[in-house]
């Protein structure tokens, strides 16, 4: 099967082209309907790699499925809905068609293979990947998935749907734009339902047993607690400023600081406080903060990074939005600056 590539609003979708001997295509869309009659036996509907093929994503085999953790994608529509039913949490079901997709394979590497992404979905949302490949499943397991597309209305790939436990689309997404990890979740995280304060708690909040992750005790809540950390350490502080109560802002900021690249090299080489962008008004933070972020309002959805020595002045600042690895490399580009400058300050004179 020979794949044709679409440019749509919504980012690059793949399409199956039509061949000699498959059915019909209506407007260049997948006869839905063909395959689930199984007029065409091995026409597929969808886009992503096959479950094998995602680490940490797959199904694991018959050895190793007592190790299957409570955030591994679900392959079947009714156990995902069961699940959600019971949990509460909406489905994100990613449809795809593993071995003849590509833009969902670079969907798969850039954002759902991500411990961000891993991170964010244990908390939020029940995982179901509804996989339409060429080869490797029965005809009957391709009825049943075909079925799902069809309920949705699901024609191009790679698609991403948000479903409410009574089968209700609450979202979707359409294609894929190479957005970040950060920003791809925060999109997404926008579009879940508000949940009760008791069940957001209890999705948020690690297991008992678990033990605490280094970024969740070293990452401070608070300017003069930063500050007064500094003090004792020769790190600069990096404070990730967000607004507290939007939901976009403080899911990208969480998932930045969760980040596998930024998180441990921050955390090396920084005092790291996640803070918002204003404190109680006539506070010597408030106007520590003003300071910091140049009088200028943080605008809504966004992220600043700003690092600075004494809690007052500025000496570097991004934004937020840029991905993690874009990131790490501003602050590298820092911190190499800032010896330079030490060293060329110490280097004795003649």
């Amino acid at each position: 099967m020979r794949i044709r590539r679409a440019a749509t609003g919504q980012g690059w979708v793949d399409r199956p082209r039509h061949q000699a001997g498959s059915s019909r295509q209506r407007g260049r869309r997948i006869d839905l309907g063909a395959a689930v009659r199984g007029v065409v036996a091995g026409m597929t509907l969808v886009a992503l790699p096959s479950l094998g093929t995602l680490p940490g994503l797959a199904v694991p085999s018959a050895a190793t499925a007592t190790e299957v953790a409570a955030h591994s994608w679900h392959t079947s529509y009714e156990a995902a809905m069961a699940d959600a039913e019971r949990t509460g949490r909406p489905v994100l079901t990613v449809f795809t068609g593993s071995d003849w997709c590509p833009h969902c394979k670079t969907l798969e590497k850039n954002v759902l293979e991500t411990g961000a992404f891993q991170a964010w979905a244990e908390r939020n949302v029940v995982l179901l990947m509804i996989d339409l490949p060429q080869h490797g499943i029965t005809e009957a397991v391709r009825v049943e998935r075909s079925k799902v597309c069809i309920k949705y209305g699901v024609r191009n790939f790679p698609a991403v749907l948000l479903i409410n436990p009574d089968g209700t689309k609450l979202a979707e997404k359409r294609g894929y734009q190479g957005q970040s990890p950060a920003a791809w979740i925060a999109d997404m995280t926008n579009s879940l339902p508000e949940r009760p304060a008791s069940t957001a708690v209890a999705a948020t909040a690690p297991p008992a047993t678990s033990a605490p992750t280094p970024t969740s005790t070293s990452v401070l809540n608070s300017l003069d607690k930063a500050i007064e950390t500094a003090r004792g350490a020769k790190r600069p502080i990096l404070l990730v400023v967000a607004r507290p109560g939007d939901k976009a802002a403080r899911s990208h900021s969480d998932s930045l600081i969760s980040d596998p690249e930024f998180a441990p090299f921050v955390q090396e080489n920084f005092i790291v406080a996640h803070v918002p962008p204003t404190a109680s008004s006539g506070t010597q933070e408030a106007a520590s903060m003003e300071n910091l972020l140049g009088g200028v309002e943080l605008a809504p959805d966004a992220v600043e990074l700003i690092v600075t020595d004494d809690g007052q002045t500025p000496l570097f600042s991004q934004s937020g939005a840029q991905p993690p690895a874009r990131i790490v490399h501003g602050l590298r580009r820092f911190l190499a600056a800032r010896q330079a400058s030490r060293f060329g300050e110490t280097a004795p004179r003649r």
